[in-house]
């Protein structure tokens, strides 16, 4: 196991209004890194004012594509939001579009599209500016027509993104393309990268599908690139600082730093910037839990993962492919002591077919089946296990979109640990008319009102 280059923890208590409305209130905390090191991404203090950001971080260089490209590639940066895509790969596809159709469009998606983290929000609360300089570097050296801050309508990351964008704009001597902010609805799929693209199109929020990839036809037939904003964040100050310094923590085949979101059943749900190959352990320590119990890393489309066996593992790439499951969106949510993983499984599975586009067959279909057949395994139908079993595999990858790829990992995961470490408790379940857990167990965020149909929303049109 490769030595992580971080020592001590160091938390800096919150300032000014919670950064996202989660299931209960975040406070974004400092660096788990290596002594003297501050915070990168989110620093001591927000740095919400122009004048502050430039007096703490200096202008944003103006680089080529192919700097950013080979820059990126050395710091083995890869997407922070959720598919972990090489960050160098994804521009240099784009700048081949270029060539031989019309200009780029640049997206910052900034929408915590996933309900268990708060990062994106964090990131705009605390440090805006560096989510748009990323933004504005790569608009620059792709010569974009557009450059947008995609954000939930009507959340506190659009107020911070507006607010960045206005004092940016004020600065006279400040020459950059112009940035525009785009309102996002609220449902789930809505802040996927195609249908972003769908969105700017034609107000329509649904996923376009995987036939033609937005790098090569995007927003007005143009390569489109959407980025997370912390991936942003990253390459600004990559971009600023270069790779050496951005090597400074972490480890030696993953440096650099991290967001995590550390919530569920803590007693203080936190957003928290960790050097990569910090133990497990100290991330739970910054949300005040201890490793015990039943946690989802990476989201709603993540992994169950036995909190027991983690305290000493490192959270990188391969800790967690330990463990079987990924960094997904960065989030690790904690089930209470005596929680169900099946019962919570059951309520997400609900939420994530509720929430699909209704515009495939596996979401139509697969996702109100896999929903079904968990809730009949909670209530002790045997038969749904190998009715399970059998429609994982249909579902996964033939949907228009990785959203029921995401349904698939999350029961999956839940039938391995239900008929491996847990397999007492699925006993109780089919055997003993359940398992005495209250249901639900946590209020997973937006997955508590699951049962309900999702209101309808006048920017998500059917």
């Amino acid at each position: 196991m490769s030595p992580v280059r971080s020592a001590v923890v160091h938390l800096t208590p919150g300032h000014g209004p919670a950064p996202r409305e989660l299931w209960s209130t975040l406070t974004p905390a400092g660096v788990l890194g290596a002594p003297g090191v501050p915070g990168r991404l989110l620093p001591g203090t927000p740095t919400r004012l122009w004048p502050d950001h430039l007096h703490r971080y200096g202008p944003v260089p103006d680089l080529a594509a192919t700097d950013l490209i080979a820059l990126a590639e050395a710091a083995r940066l890869t997407g922070r939001g959720g598919g972990a895509f090489p960050t160098g790969r994804k521009i240099a596809a784009v700048l081949g579009g270029i060539r031989t159709r019309r200009r780029a469009v640049v997206v910052a998606n900034c929408c915590d599209g996933d309900p268990t983290t708060g990062k994106d929000s964090a990131l705009l609360a605390w440090s805006p500016h560096l989510v748009i300089d990323g933004a504005v570097l790569l608009g620059s050296a792709l010569s974009a027509r557009r450059v947008a801050v995609a954000v939930r309508a009507g959340s506190a990351g659009e107020r911070f993104a507006r607010a960045a964008v206005r004092l940016r704009a004020a600065d006279n001597s400040f020459a950059a393309t112009d940035v525009e902010v785009l309102r996002v609805p609220t449902r789930f799929v809505a802040s996927e990268a195609t249908s972003l693209v769908n969105l700017m199109n034609t107000g329509d929020a649904r996923p376009l599908g995987r036939l033609d990839p937005i790098w090569r036809r995007g927003v007005d037939g143009g390569p489109t690139l959407v980025v997370n904003a912390e991936t942003l964040a990253t390459l600004a100050l990559l971009a600023r600082f270069g790779v050496d310094w951005h090597g400074r923590v972490g480890l030696p085949d993953e440096p650099g730093t991290v967001v995590v979101t550390v919530g569920g059943a803590v007693p203080r749900p936190t957003v928290v910037e960790v050097a990569v190959g910090t133990p497990i352990g100290q991330l739970l320590a910054a949300a005040g839990a201890v490793p015990a119990g039943d946690a989802l890393v990476g989201g709603l489309a993540g992994s169950w993962v036995d909190l027991g066996q983690v305290e000493h593992l490192l959270y990188s790439t391969t800790g967690l492919q330990s463990l079987r499951a990924r960094r997904g969106v960065g989030s690790i949510t904690v089930l209470p002591a005596g929680g169900c993983l099946l019962i919570e499984t059951a309520r997400i599975s609900r939420y994530l077919a509720e929430q699909s586009a209704g515009q495939c067959g596996p979401c139509m279909f697969g996702l109100p089946a896999l929903a079904a057949d968990c809730d009949a395994l909670a209530r002790g139908d045997a038969g749904a296990l190998d009715r399970l079993r059998g429609r994982l595999p249909v579902v996964n990858g033939r949907g228009g979109c990785s959203h029921p790829d995401g349904a698939v990992s999350l029961v999956g995961s839940a039938l391995t640990a239900l008929t491996g470490r847990r397999s007492e408790h699925l006993s109780r379940h089919l055997h003993g008319g359940g398992c005495g857990a209250p249901a639900p167990t946590v209020r997973l965020p937006a997955v508590g009102q699951a049962a309900a149909p999702a209101p309808a929303d006048p920017q998500f049109r059917r």
